[in-house]
């Protein structure tokens, strides 16, 4: 049970309840917005369309905005393995940092303990898939670009909270920025959709896509271009 938790309820939600049973992902994003307050205040303006159920300050503290039992407006156009529309499927947590616009910065401690605590909570509760938490930029990679590669996932997967590659770390060095052939970059592509990734529908749409993919697994690099390095990495995944 998580407590001390805030609550700033938000009208951006949508009724009736559903069933908790549907309750399958967590997606985490950030708020791309310099000024916390502002955030905050959007996400619970009746005009701005958009909510999350939970919201991490920059000092840690967790405020609840919608109750998990409603359908809160954080995913937009989204798709994921068969899922479509994740909002009714998910609970959106959005984290305080200005994002990729606005001096992109690292998520401090404070956050990251209480994003873990959260996750940890959630996923026993709802008995949610380790593989099933995700970025907005996994489900919405056309339009979306957080939580970013700034985020921690490979401490997530640590937690158990997130699924990371088990390749080592000389082995991916060794093949980074190494090109591949057409038929690797086609089998490459598979493995993102077998990973849970929408099928990209155009040269653009695929960038958009290496370019997700990449700020989840290989953030040290996130070029848009697939080399063997994340070849590797995505066969290594395909069947967390």
């Amino acid at each position: 049970m998580l407590k001390n938790l805030k609550k700033i309820y938000s009208p951006n939600f949508s009724t009736p309840k559903r069933n908790l049973n549907m309750i399958k992902y967590l997606i985490i994003h950030y708020t791309g917005m310099l000024s916390e307050n502002k955030a905050i205040n959007r996400l619970t303006d009746v005009n701005s369309k958009v909510s999350c159920h939970y919201f991490i300050k920059k000092n840690g503290q967790i405020i609840i905005l919608v109750p998990e039992k409603y359908i809160s407006w954080h995913a937009g156009k989204s798709a994921w393995k068969n899922y479509k529309s994740l909002n009714r499927y998910s609970i959106g947590i959005e984290i305080q940092n200005p994002g990729h616009n606005n001096k992109y910065e690292n998520f401090n401690s404070k956050q990251l303990d209480s994003t873990i605590k959260i996750c940890k909570y959630l996923k026993k509760k709802y008995n949610i898939k380790s593989k099933n938490i995700l970025g907005h930029s996994d489900i919405s990679y056309e339009r979306k670009k957080d939580p970013g590669e700034k985020f921690p996932w490979k401490l997530l997967a640590k937690k158990k909270l997130s699924i990371w590659h088990c390749i080592k770390t000389n082995e991916l060095l060794f093949n980074r920025c190494k090109k591949v052939h057409k038929m690797e970059e086609k089998n490459f592509l598979l493995d993102l959709n077998k990973i849970g990734y929408l099928k990209a529908s155009s040269p653009k749409s695929k960038k958009n896509l290496i370019i997700a993919f990449q700020r989840r697994f290989r953030p040290e690099l996130v070029s848009g271009y697939i080399d063997k390095e994340c070849l590797m990495i995505a066969n290594n995944l395909r069947n967390a």
